[in-house]
């Protein structure tokens, strides 16, 4: 299994994953890596990716049409919802996310961050990709 770092490598329980190809990193601040747990358009109709962030690295704001849950299993990071504070996130955090609530989430600028990510009644359509989070903001977080 490739390592993260050293700090994360007892949480890692799947593999790192490839760098995001690009129609896919642009929506993104810094880099990140996906391994496909679950595909989609299966039988299962719930896509699940183990989703790795470098440092800093954060996506843009966006949505869901049928909803997202985040199991966080590594590092630390942040989750927000449009118009409320950012929540810190550690590993054994949950975030379900309602369909189209506006929302971004990331690594910590100082550390690693793993979650998984189930795409929720995917059958709804794809994510809607948002402008990217203002750095001003992202550096306020502590």
């Amino acid at each position: 299994m490739d390592k993260v770092d050293n700090n994360l490598s007892n949480g890692v329980i799947f593999p790192k994953g490839d760098v995001l190809p690009p129609q896919f990193s642009k929506n993104f601040t810094g880099t990140a890596y996906l391994h496909m747990l679950v595909p989609g358009g299966n039988e299962w109709n719930c896509p699940i990716g183990n989703v790795t962030f470098e440092p800093g690295c954060r996506n843009n704001w966006h949505r869901h049409p049928g909803g997202q849950i985040l199991l966080v299993t590594g590092g630390r990071g942040w989750y927000q919802e449009e118009g409320k504070e950012a929540r810190e996130l550690h590993p054994g955090d949950v975030v379900t996310i309602p369909a189209n609530v506006k929302h971004w989430h990331g690594a910590a600028k100082d550390s690693w961050f793993i979650h998984i990510s189930i795409k929720t009644n995917a059958h709804k359509g794809p994510v809607e990709w948002l402008e990217p989070v203002a750095d001003e903001d992202y550096k306020k977080l502590e």
